[in-house]
């Protein structure tokens, strides 16, 4: 078989959207070719059978005129439809990764041609888009009950794709400081003014702690929320415990959790966290208040997100040893290597 897969953007430096360079690398190994239609393109290294065609956004510049951004939308409409048609001979099966839009686009094409379409999506958000993709594809595949809200026969549960053997434990460490960290876009609506509050109640119960806050703001909204948590520190001389590292490429994200002891996640996502599954590989004890994860008792410590229950939590998880489950579990449910045969099976039966 031939497949096309359909992304956002191909770059395997980009923090947010880099892990899926691995994924193609995998799919490459089970299909004789695989085109890659994307918005953007970065750096890549991909096998000789793959080819990656963008769309062209990564030559854009950025603007707030808005006729300006109309034009461009349509260019990516245009040159998506030319690409699509035109190597309509070179693909059998279309794997859209989590953006509706391409269906919504290119479904009727697609239909027309007799081709395979299948989805992946893992998010709660539910929207007028998604219900018309629905209908389109002929299979949905997602990474547990939570991570797909729209009730569905389409639907496959196949568990998340993570690289455990990129993702490892690092070596025993031995000191008394207890580092915690969270890898996520900066946001209100990931809760790092909690996670700060929490280490600052540690800090005045004579418990240090240090907080590793990984990544950066993307919206208007993220930089206010940004600037609005580098001033709680300075104010609150916090600054020797909190650090801020910024966006970080994929291959660096492991050397980071290695350095940790504990994850902490307070994401209200709903769906099952990539960034948490990646944490438990390495070994790290889990602080979540991620509902998706509530079912895993061993190996995941539920919060309610409140800044008393985040602080009493790094604490009695500070003088526990890690549960070499939480690898286990992953490695099990979750790994890229058992995913992408899995999915390339299914692909066949429709």
């Amino acid at each position: 078989m031939k497949l096309l897969i359909c992304t956002q953007k191909v770059d395997k430096n980009d923090p947010i959207l880099g892990f899926f360079h691995r994924w193609i690398i995998e799919f490459a190994k089970y299909f004789e070719s695989v085109i890659v239609i994307c918005l953007q393109k970065g750096e890549y290294d991909l096998p000789q059978n793959v080819e990656v065609l963008s769309l062209g956004k990564e030559v854009q510049k950025n603007t707030q005129d808005l006729i300006h951004n109309i034009q461009n939308r349509f260019n990516y409409m245009v040159q998506c439809y030319a690409y699509a048609w035109n190597e309509r001979a070179n693909y059998d099966v279309v794997f859209v990764h989590m953006n509706p839009v391409y269906i919504i686009f290119l479904g009727p094409i697609w239909k027309i041609l007799k081709k395979k379409i299948v989805f992946w999506y893992t998010h709660k958000h539910v929207d007028f888009k998604l219900r018309i993709a629905e209908k389109i594809v002929d299979k949905i595949f997602t990474a547990s009950k939570e991570s797909f809200r729209l009730k569905s026969k389409k639907v496959e549960i196949v568990g998340h794709g993570i690289d455990t053997d990129f993702f490892v434990p690092g070596s025993i460490r031995e000191n008394n400081t207890v580092t915690v960290i969270s890898v996520s876009r900066i946001s209100p609506t990931k809760n790092q003014l909690f996670m700060i509050q929490a280490i600052e109640m540690l800090k005045q119960k004579k418990i240090f702690t240090n907080l590793i806050i990984v990544g950066g703001p993307i919206t208007s909204d993220d930089y206010l929320y940004d600037k609005k948590i580098r001033d709680y520190v300075v104010k609150q001389d916090l600054s020797g415990i909190i650090s801020f590292i910024g966006p970080v490429a994929p291959i660096d994200i492991p050397m980071l959790y290695q350095k940790a002891d504990i994850f902490l996640n307070l994401s209200s996502t709903g769906s099952l966290d990539k960034a948490v599954l990646e944490a438990m590989s390495c070994n790290l004890q889990v602080i979540t208040s991620n509902e998706a994860f509530s079912s895993i008792f061993t190996t995941v410590h539920m919060t309610d997100n409140t800044v008393v229950d985040i602080a009493s939590k790094i604490e009695a998880m500070s003088k526990i040893s890690p549960d070499v489950d939480a690898r286990e579990y992953v490695v099990r449910n979750h790994n890229l290597t058992l995913l992408i045969p899995r999915l390339v099976s299914l692909m066949e039966k429709i």
